[in-house]
């Protein structure tokens, strides 16, 4: 692990959005109540912030209503608006829990290619051996060959078993194998790679609901995590994202990668005010420790940009 803790990556992560939220509150000094002025240049850079149109109009009749003991400042709004935005992403901010029995507890990881779907796929195995449990991939994403080798290659670094198909090859024949083989072995959980398509959502619908059904035979309980990996990069197509893979996949929580580099890190909390679906987990880096469970309190101190 770098020597740099973890509230600083966030700092860094989210440093462009907190800018792009900061530019608009210089000018805001004296009285004890915002102007309706103020408040539409605040609720446009929220939104311009990608924290969307929904979570900006609550968070402006939040700060309509509040009382600046000493004057309206700059940190006094950015303190409100940390409170108001946190009370947004608290109810959603679950980590993913090793709770099934019997095990294994089978996770689809979803999302489209590019997202950084298998690489946090690596990160969520290395976190739950960091809570000593077991762990095996299945590497279901069997239409791209680079998606096997590279689900591979982390399972080496990592030193867990991996279950693998040829390219092309059935994604639910290889689950059921890896299924078999987490249960044979004791395996605690079994995180499966799935196909990231979007082009044809029929055939990738067709595809999971094959995988849903081979897993229905093996648990009744299975799938019990279906994660959809977003990029933050893609802003506001992210909610899409969640719109489609709600419908085709049934996504029961969200993990945000790439918020470090983009001014978009506000779609986190668009996300969580328009489908407050669990956050479990955000990611602000490429190394195997950058992703981590979701801290509310803290990302919203960041994005208003009153972190220490």
């Amino acid at each position: 692990m770098s020597g740099e803790s973890w509230s600083d990556r966030l700092l860094g992560g989210f440093r462009k959005t907190s800018e792009r939220l900061a530019e608009n509150l210089g000018s805001i000094v004296g009285a004890s109540k915002l102007t309706d002025a103020q408040l539409d240049d605040l609720e446009d850079a929220l939104i311009l912030s990608d924290l969307g149109p929904r979570a900006a109009a609550r968070i402006r009749e939040k700060l309509k209503v509040a009382r600046f003991e000493n004057g309206v400042n700059e940190q006094a709004v950015k303190e409100a608006m940390a409170e108001e935005i946190a009370a947004i992403l608290r109810p959603v901010a679950k980590p993913l829990e090793i709770v099934a029995f019997p095990r294994p507890q089978v996770i689809l990881v979803i999302g489209v290619n590019g997202s950084g779907k298998t690489t946090t796929i690596a990160k969520l195995a290395h976190l739950f051996q960091e809570q000593d449990y077991g762990v095996m991939l299945a590497a279901g994403d069997t239409f791209r060959a680079a998606a096997i080798g590279q689900l591979k290659v982390w399972a080496d670094r990592l030193g867990i078993p991996v279950i693998t198909g040829p390219e092309g090859g059935d994604p639910a024949s290889i689950v059921f194998d890896a299924v078999k083989s987490a249960t044979d072995t004791g395996i605690d959980t079994l995180i499966v790679d799935t196909a990231g398509r979007l082009q044809n959502k029929r055939e990738l619908m067709d595809e999971l609901a094959k995988v849903r059904r081979v897993l229905g035979r093996l648990n009744p309980e299975a799938p019990h995590d279906v994660v959809l990996v977003l990029d933050a990069t893609n802003g506001q197509n992210a909610l899409q994202q969640i719109e489609t893979f709600k419908e085709v996949a049934g996504v029961t929580g969200l993990i945000m990668t790439k918020l470090d580099g983009t001014a978009r890190g506000g779609v986190l909390v668009a996300a969580a005010e328009q489908y407050g679906l669990p956050i479990h987990a955000i990611g602000v880096g490429e190394k195997i420790d950058d992703l981590r469970p979701f801290d509310p309190d803290l990302v919203a101190r960041v994005i208003a940009g009153v972190a220490r």
